[in-house]
Protein backbone atom coordinates (compact mmCIF):
# COMPACT_ATOMS: atom_id res chain seq x y z
CA UNK A 1 0.00 0.00 0.00
CA UNK A 2 1.18 3.44 -0.69
CA UNK A 3 2.06 4.75 2.57
CA UNK A 4 2.41 8.37 1.42
CA UNK A 5 -0.61 9.81 2.99
CA UNK A 6 -0.54 13.91 2.69
CA UNK A 7 -2.77 15.54 5.13
CA UNK A 8 -1.05 17.00 8.20
CA UNK A 9 -1.30 15.63 11.02
CA UNK A 10 -1.83 18.89 13.22
CA UNK A 11 -4.22 20.83 10.84
CA UNK A 12 -6.25 17.64 11.28
CA UNK A 13 -5.85 17.72 14.92
CA UNK A 14 -4.45 14.11 15.10
CA UNK A 15 -1.46 12.98 16.26
CA UNK A 16 -0.76 9.44 15.52
CA UNK A 17 2.10 8.07 17.66
CA UNK A 18 3.64 4.25 16.08
CA UNK A 19 4.76 2.02 19.15
CA UNK A 20 6.03 -0.43 16.70
CA UNK A 21 5.04 -3.74 16.08
CA UNK A 22 4.10 -6.06 19.09
CA UNK A 23 5.71 -9.31 17.10
CA UNK A 24 7.98 -10.36 14.57
CA UNK A 25 6.56 -10.74 11.41
CA UNK A 26 4.30 -13.52 10.95
CA UNK A 27 5.06 -16.56 8.11
CA UNK A 28 1.05 -17.07 7.81
CA UNK A 29 -0.09 -16.97 4.66
CA UNK A 30 -4.16 -16.12 4.70
CA UNK A 31 -5.68 -14.46 2.03
CA UNK A 32 -8.54 -13.13 0.21
CA UNK A 33 -8.64 -14.52 -3.12
CA UNK A 34 -9.60 -11.07 -5.52
CA UNK A 35 -8.54 -12.46 -8.75
CA UNK A 36 -11.46 -14.15 -9.51
CA UNK A 37 -14.83 -13.06 -11.14
CA UNK A 38 -17.10 -13.80 -7.72
CA UNK A 39 -15.22 -13.54 -4.28
CA UNK A 40 -16.25 -15.83 -1.29
CA UNK A 41 -16.32 -13.40 1.58
CA UNK A 42 -13.70 -14.24 3.93
CA UNK A 43 -15.65 -15.13 7.74
CA UNK A 44 -13.70 -12.86 10.25
CA UNK A 45 -14.28 -12.06 13.86
CA UNK A 46 -13.86 -8.60 15.17
CA UNK A 47 -13.62 -8.31 19.25
CA UNK A 48 -15.01 -5.34 21.31
CA UNK A 49 -11.18 -3.58 22.07
CA UNK A 50 -10.59 -4.31 25.81
CA UNK A 51 -10.45 -1.40 28.09
CA UNK A 52 -7.21 -1.53 29.90
CA UNK A 53 -8.07 0.57 33.18
CA UNK A 54 -11.92 0.19 33.17
CA UNK A 55 -12.17 3.46 31.05
CA UNK A 56 -13.08 3.34 27.26
CA UNK A 57 -15.06 0.53 27.36
CA UNK A 58 -17.69 2.02 25.00
CA UNK A 59 -15.14 3.80 22.77
CA UNK A 60 -13.64 -0.24 22.28
CA UNK A 61 -16.78 -1.53 21.62
CA UNK A 62 -16.97 1.54 18.99
CA UNK A 63 -13.73 1.17 17.37
CA UNK A 64 -14.61 -2.87 16.81
CA UNK A 65 -17.76 -1.61 15.56
CA UNK A 66 -16.48 0.62 12.89
CA UNK A 67 -13.98 -1.91 11.57
CA UNK A 68 -16.58 -4.48 11.56
CA UNK A 69 -19.00 -2.47 9.07
CA UNK A 70 -16.42 -1.45 7.02
CA UNK A 71 -15.04 -4.86 6.24
CA UNK A 72 -18.55 -6.18 5.86
CA UNK A 73 -18.97 -3.33 3.38
CA UNK A 74 -16.32 -4.26 0.58
CA UNK A 75 -18.34 -7.28 0.27
CA UNK A 76 -14.59 -9.22 0.60
CA UNK A 77 -15.30 -10.31 4.35
CA UNK A 78 -18.10 -11.99 6.49
CA UNK A 79 -17.99 -10.59 9.34
CA UNK A 80 -19.08 -12.81 12.47
CA UNK A 81 -21.96 -11.83 15.21
CA UNK A 82 -20.31 -11.09 18.66
CA UNK A 83 -23.05 -13.00 20.32
CA UNK A 84 -21.45 -16.07 18.63
CA UNK A 85 -18.06 -15.15 20.36
CA UNK A 86 -16.63 -17.80 23.18
CA UNK A 87 -13.70 -15.95 24.12
CA UNK A 88 -14.08 -12.63 26.31
CA UNK A 89 -12.13 -9.38 25.28
CA UNK A 90 -10.44 -9.17 28.15
CA UNK A 91 -8.71 -12.20 27.86
CA UNK A 92 -7.50 -12.07 24.38
CA UNK A 93 -4.85 -9.74 25.70
CA UNK A 94 -3.03 -12.98 26.80
CA UNK A 95 -3.72 -14.51 23.51
CA UNK A 96 -6.40 -16.07 21.42
CA UNK A 97 -7.42 -19.14 22.48
CA UNK A 98 -7.81 -20.16 18.49
CA UNK A 99 -10.03 -23.32 19.17
CA UNK A 100 -12.40 -21.10 20.45
CA UNK A 101 -12.37 -19.24 17.15
CA UNK A 102 -12.12 -22.34 14.93
CA UNK A 103 -15.56 -23.30 16.27
CA UNK A 104 -17.43 -20.47 15.01
CA UNK A 105 -15.81 -20.94 11.54
CA UNK A 106 -13.80 -17.68 12.28
CA UNK A 107 -10.74 -17.50 9.77
CA UNK A 108 -9.37 -14.19 10.68
CA UNK A 109 -9.62 -12.25 14.01
CA UNK A 110 -8.81 -8.50 15.35
CA UNK A 111 -8.38 -7.77 18.68
CA UNK A 112 -7.51 -5.10 20.50
CA UNK A 113 -7.35 -2.77 23.67
CA UNK A 114 -7.70 0.71 24.56
CA UNK A 115 -5.91 2.99 27.43
CA UNK A 116 -7.22 6.11 28.40
CA UNK A 117 -3.85 7.48 29.85
CA UNK A 118 -3.33 10.15 32.53
CA UNK A 119 -2.00 12.96 30.04
CA UNK A 120 -5.74 12.48 28.40
CA UNK A 121 -4.66 10.96 25.32
CA UNK A 122 -5.52 7.37 24.30
CA UNK A 123 -3.25 4.11 23.11
CA UNK A 124 -4.94 1.78 20.77
CA UNK A 125 -3.59 -1.44 20.14
CA UNK A 126 -5.06 -4.19 17.32
CA UNK A 127 -3.56 -7.41 16.42
CA UNK A 128 -4.54 -9.30 13.52
CA UNK A 129 -4.54 -13.06 13.62
CA UNK A 130 -4.79 -15.87 11.05
CA UNK A 131 -6.94 -18.30 13.41
CA UNK A 132 -6.06 -21.61 10.94
CA UNK A 133 -2.42 -21.01 10.97
CA UNK A 134 -2.76 -20.11 15.03
CA UNK A 135 -0.28 -16.58 14.27
CA UNK A 136 -0.33 -13.19 14.38
CA UNK A 137 -0.14 -11.25 11.25
CA UNK A 138 -0.05 -7.27 12.31
CA UNK A 139 0.29 -5.77 15.67
CA UNK A 140 0.44 -2.09 15.96
CA UNK A 141 -0.02 0.51 18.31
CA UNK A 142 -1.56 4.22 18.16
CA UNK A 143 -1.85 7.02 20.37
CA UNK A 144 -4.27 10.12 19.79
CA UNK A 145 -7.04 11.81 21.16
CA UNK A 146 -9.70 10.18 22.59
CA UNK A 147 -11.75 12.37 19.66
CA UNK A 148 -10.10 10.80 17.04
CA UNK A 149 -11.56 7.39 17.75
CA UNK A 150 -12.93 6.94 14.51
CA UNK A 151 -9.85 7.66 12.51
CA UNK A 152 -8.31 5.19 14.43
CA UNK A 153 -11.10 2.34 13.21
CA UNK A 154 -10.44 3.76 9.63
CA UNK A 155 -6.73 3.48 10.04
CA UNK A 156 -6.99 -0.30 11.35
CA UNK A 157 -9.63 -1.11 9.33
CA UNK A 158 -7.35 -0.23 6.29
CA UNK A 159 -4.72 -2.22 7.65
CA UNK A 160 -6.39 -5.42 8.04
CA UNK A 161 -7.68 -4.86 4.31
CA UNK A 162 -4.41 -4.66 3.03
CA UNK A 163 -2.60 -7.39 4.67
CA UNK A 164 -5.43 -9.86 3.61
CA UNK A 165 -5.87 -8.33 0.44
CA UNK A 166 -2.91 -7.55 -0.53
CA UNK A 167 -4.31 -4.30 -2.03
CA UNK A 168 -4.37 -0.72 -0.51
CA UNK A 169 -7.30 -0.23 2.10
CA UNK A 170 -9.74 3.18 1.12
CA UNK A 171 -11.45 2.92 4.26
CA UNK A 172 -9.52 6.39 5.83
CA UNK A 173 -10.82 8.70 3.64
CA UNK A 174 -13.77 11.07 2.91
CA UNK A 175 -16.56 12.15 0.03
CA UNK A 176 -17.37 15.12 -1.40
CA UNK A 177 -20.61 15.61 -3.50
CA UNK A 178 -23.31 17.89 -3.93
CA UNK A 179 -26.15 17.66 -1.57
CA UNK A 180 -30.34 18.23 -3.19
CA UNK A 181 -33.08 19.40 -1.99
CA UNK A 182 -36.39 21.21 -2.79
CA UNK A 183 -38.61 20.75 -5.62
CA UNK A 184 -37.12 20.02 -9.05
CA UNK A 185 -37.70 23.44 -10.38
CA UNK A 186 -36.17 24.87 -7.45
CA UNK A 187 -33.33 22.35 -6.46
CA UNK A 188 -30.87 23.76 -4.31
CA UNK A 189 -27.57 22.26 -4.23
CA UNK A 190 -25.14 22.66 -1.67
CA UNK A 191 -21.73 20.88 -1.04
CA UNK A 192 -21.64 18.72 1.61
CA UNK A 193 -18.24 16.04 2.77
CA UNK A 194 -18.66 12.87 4.66
CA UNK A 195 -16.26 10.01 5.48
CA UNK A 196 -16.79 7.09 3.23
CA UNK A 197 -19.08 5.32 5.38
CA UNK A 198 -21.36 8.62 5.56
CA UNK A 199 -20.53 9.73 9.26
CA UNK A 200 -18.83 12.90 10.10
CA UNK A 201 -21.55 14.87 7.62
CA UNK A 202 -21.02 18.50 6.76
CA UNK A 203 -22.19 21.32 4.45
CA UNK A 204 -19.27 23.08 2.68
CA UNK A 205 -21.76 25.72 1.50
CA UNK A 206 -25.32 27.32 2.79
CA UNK A 207 -27.13 26.57 -0.63
CA UNK A 208 -27.17 30.36 -1.64
CA UNK A 209 -25.47 30.10 -5.36
CA UNK A 210 -25.69 26.87 -7.47
CA UNK A 211 -22.31 24.64 -7.16
CA UNK A 212 -21.36 21.30 -9.59
CA UNK A 213 -19.03 19.10 -10.02
CA UNK A 214 -16.75 19.47 -7.01
CA UNK A 215 -12.67 17.22 -7.43
CA UNK A 216 -10.61 16.09 -5.41
CA UNK A 217 -6.77 16.94 -5.29
CA UNK A 218 -4.96 13.31 -5.44
CA UNK A 219 -2.44 14.65 -3.00
CA UNK A 220 -4.17 17.29 -0.48
CA UNK A 221 -7.19 17.49 1.24
CA UNK A 222 -8.54 20.27 -1.29
CA UNK A 223 -11.05 20.49 -3.99
CA UNK A 224 -12.24 22.37 -6.96
CA UNK A 225 -15.67 23.11 -8.00
CA UNK A 226 -17.75 25.43 -10.15
CA UNK A 227 -20.42 27.66 -8.48
CA UNK A 228 -22.80 30.26 -10.43
CA UNK A 229 -22.79 33.58 -8.83
CA UNK A 230 -24.81 36.21 -10.61
CA UNK A 231 -25.50 33.46 -13.06
CA UNK A 232 -21.28 33.94 -14.23
CA UNK A 233 -20.02 30.58 -13.81
CA UNK A 234 -16.78 30.24 -11.65
CA UNK A 235 -14.44 28.10 -10.64
CA UNK A 236 -12.94 27.95 -6.93
CA UNK A 237 -10.41 25.82 -4.66
CA UNK A 238 -11.54 24.92 -1.85
CA UNK A 239 -8.83 23.74 1.01
CA UNK A 240 -10.56 21.21 3.57
CA UNK A 241 -7.79 21.71 6.60
CA UNK A 242 -8.20 25.59 6.20
CA UNK A 243 -11.93 26.38 5.29
CA UNK A 244 -9.88 28.86 2.72
CA UNK A 245 -11.61 29.49 -1.00
CA UNK A 246 -9.92 31.34 -3.38
CA UNK A 247 -11.34 31.68 -7.23
CA UNK A 248 -9.58 29.98 -9.88
CA UNK A 249 -11.39 32.23 -12.72
CA UNK A 250 -14.37 32.41 -14.90
CA UNK A 251 -14.42 30.32 -17.69
CA UNK A 252 -16.63 30.51 -20.61
CA UNK A 253 -18.51 27.85 -21.64
CA UNK A 254 -17.42 25.31 -18.92
CA UNK A 255 -19.59 22.46 -17.54
CA UNK A 256 -17.74 20.45 -15.01
CA UNK A 257 -14.97 21.86 -12.76
CA UNK A 258 -11.57 20.88 -13.53
CA UNK A 259 -9.43 17.69 -12.50
CA UNK A 260 -6.35 18.07 -10.92
CA UNK A 261 -2.75 16.63 -12.33
CA UNK A 262 -1.33 13.73 -10.26
CA UNK A 263 0.99 16.04 -8.76
CA UNK A 264 -1.79 18.52 -7.63
CA UNK A 265 0.13 21.27 -9.14
CA UNK A 266 -2.02 21.53 -12.25
CA UNK A 267 -6.04 21.66 -13.49
CA UNK A 268 -7.36 20.51 -16.15
CA UNK A 269 -10.69 21.87 -17.90
CA UNK A 270 -12.16 22.56 -21.08
CA UNK A 271 -13.25 25.97 -21.99
CA UNK A 272 -15.05 27.92 -25.20
CA UNK A 273 -13.29 29.84 -26.65
CA UNK A 274 -13.56 31.20 -30.58
CA UNK A 275 -15.71 29.18 -31.04
CA UNK A 276 -14.66 26.02 -30.28
CA UNK A 277 -14.34 24.21 -27.08
CA UNK A 278 -10.91 22.71 -26.18
CA UNK A 279 -8.88 21.18 -23.56
CA UNK A 280 -6.82 23.79 -21.06
CA UNK A 281 -4.39 23.16 -18.14
CA UNK A 282 -3.55 25.70 -15.30
CA UNK A 283 -0.87 25.81 -13.38
CA UNK A 284 -2.08 26.59 -9.98
CA UNK A 285 1.31 27.99 -8.91
CA UNK A 286 1.81 30.65 -11.85
CA UNK A 287 -1.93 30.99 -12.94
CA UNK A 288 -0.08 30.14 -16.37
CA UNK A 289 -2.81 28.34 -19.11
CA UNK A 290 -2.00 26.13 -22.15
CA UNK A 291 -4.10 25.14 -24.48
CA UNK A 292 -4.15 21.34 -25.30
CA UNK A 293 -6.32 20.82 -28.09
CA UNK A 294 -7.26 22.77 -30.94
CA UNK A 295 -10.06 21.09 -32.52
CA UNK A 296 -13.40 21.94 -34.57
CA UNK A 297 -14.96 19.41 -32.31
CA UNK A 298 -16.12 19.53 -28.85
CA UNK A 299 -13.68 18.29 -26.55
CA UNK A 300 -14.63 18.04 -22.63
CA UNK A 301 -13.98 15.83 -19.58
CA UNK A 302 -10.42 15.87 -19.80
CA UNK A 303 -8.90 13.39 -16.51
CA UNK A 304 -5.14 12.80 -16.41
CA UNK A 305 -3.59 9.24 -16.29
CA UNK A 306 -1.76 8.33 -12.35
CA UNK A 307 1.40 8.83 -13.68
CA UNK A 308 1.00 12.01 -15.24
CA UNK A 309 2.17 11.24 -19.03
CA UNK A 310 -1.26 11.16 -20.43
CA UNK A 311 -4.78 12.65 -21.00
CA UNK A 312 -8.50 10.85 -21.35
CA UNK A 313 -11.48 12.97 -22.68
CA UNK A 314 -14.32 12.30 -24.97
CA UNK A 315 -15.04 14.42 -28.14
CA UNK A 316 -17.14 14.27 -30.76
CA UNK A 317 -14.58 14.84 -33.43
CA UNK A 318 -14.97 11.06 -35.28
CA UNK A 319 -18.72 11.81 -35.66
CA UNK A 320 -20.51 10.61 -31.90
CA UNK A 321 -19.50 11.39 -28.92
CA UNK A 322 -16.39 9.18 -28.26
CA UNK A 323 -13.29 8.35 -25.53
CA UNK A 324 -9.95 9.39 -26.61
CA UNK A 325 -6.37 9.40 -24.99
CA UNK A 326 -3.69 11.63 -26.11
CA UNK A 327 -0.17 12.72 -24.67
CA UNK A 328 -0.08 15.12 -21.46
CA UNK A 329 1.41 17.98 -23.69
CA UNK A 330 -1.55 17.34 -26.35
CA UNK A 331 -1.27 15.32 -30.02
CA UNK A 332 -0.93 11.58 -30.44
CA UNK A 333 -4.71 11.30 -30.13
CA UNK A 334 -6.44 8.21 -30.17
CA UNK A 335 -9.71 6.81 -30.16
CA UNK A 336 -10.14 4.19 -27.74
CA UNK A 337 -13.92 3.86 -27.57
CA UNK A 338 -15.99 2.00 -30.76
CA UNK A 339 -19.34 1.18 -28.93
CA UNK A 340 -22.24 2.38 -29.66
CA UNK A 341 -24.15 5.21 -27.91
CA UNK A 342 -22.86 8.53 -26.43
CA UNK A 343 -19.38 7.76 -23.83
CA UNK A 344 -18.91 10.84 -21.06
CA UNK A 345 -16.94 11.69 -18.15
CA UNK A 346 -14.26 9.97 -18.19
CA UNK A 347 -12.07 9.19 -15.45
CA UNK A 348 -8.48 6.92 -15.15
CA UNK A 349 -7.84 4.94 -12.27
CA UNK A 350 -5.43 5.76 -9.51
CA UNK A 351 -3.94 2.66 -10.46
CA UNK A 352 -3.44 3.10 -14.19
CA UNK A 353 -4.86 0.13 -15.35
CA UNK A 354 -8.37 1.25 -15.90
CA UNK A 355 -10.85 4.02 -17.36
CA UNK A 356 -14.12 4.39 -15.58
CA UNK A 357 -16.69 5.54 -17.83
CA UNK A 358 -20.19 6.85 -18.20
CA UNK A 359 -22.04 5.64 -21.62
CA UNK A 360 -25.48 6.15 -22.68
CA UNK A 361 -26.97 3.96 -25.12
CA UNK A 362 -30.90 3.29 -26.24
CA UNK A 363 -32.41 4.79 -23.57
CA UNK A 364 -29.97 3.58 -20.60
CA UNK A 365 -27.43 4.87 -18.73
CA UNK A 366 -24.15 2.73 -18.07
CA UNK A 367 -21.05 3.02 -16.13
CA UNK A 368 -18.42 0.73 -17.25
CA UNK A 369 -14.51 0.34 -17.38
CA UNK A 370 -12.23 -0.24 -20.43
CA UNK A 371 -8.36 -0.91 -20.12
CA UNK A 372 -6.55 2.44 -21.76
CA UNK A 373 -6.06 1.08 -25.29
CA UNK A 374 -9.69 0.83 -25.01
CA UNK A 375 -10.29 -3.25 -24.47
CA UNK A 376 -11.58 -5.40 -22.31
CA UNK A 377 -14.92 -2.70 -22.03
CA UNK A 378 -17.64 -4.15 -19.56
CA UNK A 379 -20.62 -2.37 -18.13
CA UNK A 380 -20.66 -2.65 -14.41
CA UNK A 381 -24.15 -0.73 -13.54
CA UNK A 382 -26.99 -0.29 -15.36
CA UNK A 383 -30.09 2.28 -14.11
CA UNK A 384 -32.52 5.06 -15.50
CA UNK A 385 -29.27 7.66 -14.80
CA UNK A 386 -26.53 6.23 -13.36
CA UNK A 387 -23.40 8.84 -13.44
CA UNK A 388 -20.45 10.88 -12.09
CA UNK A 389 -18.24 7.87 -11.65
CA UNK A 390 -14.97 8.90 -9.08
CA UNK A 391 -12.45 5.97 -7.87
CA UNK A 392 -11.65 4.91 -4.28
CA UNK A 393 -7.45 5.93 -3.71
CA UNK A 394 -6.69 2.21 -4.04
CA UNK A 395 -8.48 1.47 -7.72
CA UNK A 396 -10.74 -1.24 -6.52
CA UNK A 397 -13.70 0.84 -5.39
CA UNK A 398 -16.07 3.28 -8.04
CA UNK A 399 -18.93 5.72 -6.75
CA UNK A 400 -21.46 7.61 -8.46
CA UNK A 401 -24.30 8.52 -8.28
CA UNK A 402 -27.94 6.61 -9.56
CA UNK A 403 -31.53 8.85 -10.30
CA UNK A 404 -34.43 6.60 -10.23
CA UNK A 405 -37.43 7.85 -12.85
CA UNK A 406 -40.24 10.66 -10.81
CA UNK A 407 -42.43 8.89 -8.88
CA UNK A 408 -46.38 10.43 -8.74
CA UNK A 409 -45.96 13.38 -7.05
CA UNK A 410 -43.10 14.41 -9.87
CA UNK A 411 -40.12 14.00 -7.59
CA UNK A 412 -37.06 12.61 -8.12
CA UNK A 413 -34.21 10.77 -6.10
CA UNK A 414 -30.86 10.94 -6.58
CA UNK A 415 -28.37 8.36 -3.87
CA UNK A 416 -24.75 8.04 -3.82
CA UNK A 417 -23.67 4.10 -4.62
CA UNK A 418 -20.47 2.25 -4.67
CA UNK A 419 -19.28 -1.00 -6.35
CA UNK A 420 -16.84 -3.11 -6.51
CA UNK A 421 -14.92 -2.97 -10.24
CA UNK A 422 -16.04 -6.58 -10.96
CA UNK A 423 -19.32 -5.37 -10.80
CA UNK A 424 -20.97 -7.18 -7.60
CA UNK A 425 -21.74 -5.43 -4.27
CA UNK A 426 -23.59 -2.43 -5.12
CA UNK A 427 -24.59 -0.80 -2.13
CA UNK A 428 -26.15 3.13 -1.42
CA UNK A 429 -24.35 5.55 0.87
CA UNK A 430 -26.42 6.94 3.32
CA UNK A 431 -26.86 11.15 2.48
CA UNK A 432 -29.22 13.32 4.80
CA UNK A 433 -31.02 14.07 1.22
CA UNK A 434 -30.58 13.88 -2.66
CA UNK A 435 -27.17 13.31 -4.11
CA UNK A 436 -24.61 13.66 -6.99
CA UNK A 437 -21.69 13.93 -8.24
CA UNK A 438 -19.31 12.27 -5.80
CA UNK A 439 -15.55 12.77 -5.82
CA UNK A 440 -13.50 10.38 -3.97
CA UNK A 441 -10.34 11.91 -1.22
CA UNK A 442 -7.14 10.21 -1.55
CA UNK A 443 -5.94 8.68 2.36
CA UNK A 444 -5.49 11.05 4.66
CA UNK A 445 -2.79 10.09 7.33
CA UNK A 446 0.33 7.61 7.60
CA UNK A 447 -1.38 4.05 9.59
CA UNK A 448 1.67 2.80 10.09
CA UNK A 449 3.57 2.56 13.20
CA UNK A 450 7.27 4.30 14.23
Amino acid sequence: MNKQRTASYLLLGLLLVGLGFLSQPARAQLTVDITRGFVEPLPIAVSSFHAVEGEGASVGRDIAGVVTRNLGSSGLFAPIDQRAFIQEPASLHAGPRFADWRLINAEALVSGSVDMQADGRMRVEFRLWDVLAEEQLVGLAYTTSPSNWRRIAHIISDEVYERLTGEGGYFDTRIVYVAESGPQNRRVKRLAIMDQDGENHRYLTDGSTLVLTPRFSPTRQEITFMSYEGDRPRVYLFNLNTGQREVLGEFPGMTFAPNFSPDGNQVIFSMSAEGNTDIYTLDLRTRSIQRLTNHPAIDTSPSYSPDGRRIVFNSDRGGGQQLYVMDAQGGNTQRISFGQGRYATPVWSPRGDLIAFTRMHQGNFYVGVMRPDGSGERMISRGYLVEGPTWAPNGRVLSFFRQEPADSSGQVRSRLVTVDVTGFNERELPTPMDASDPAWSPLQSLPGAS
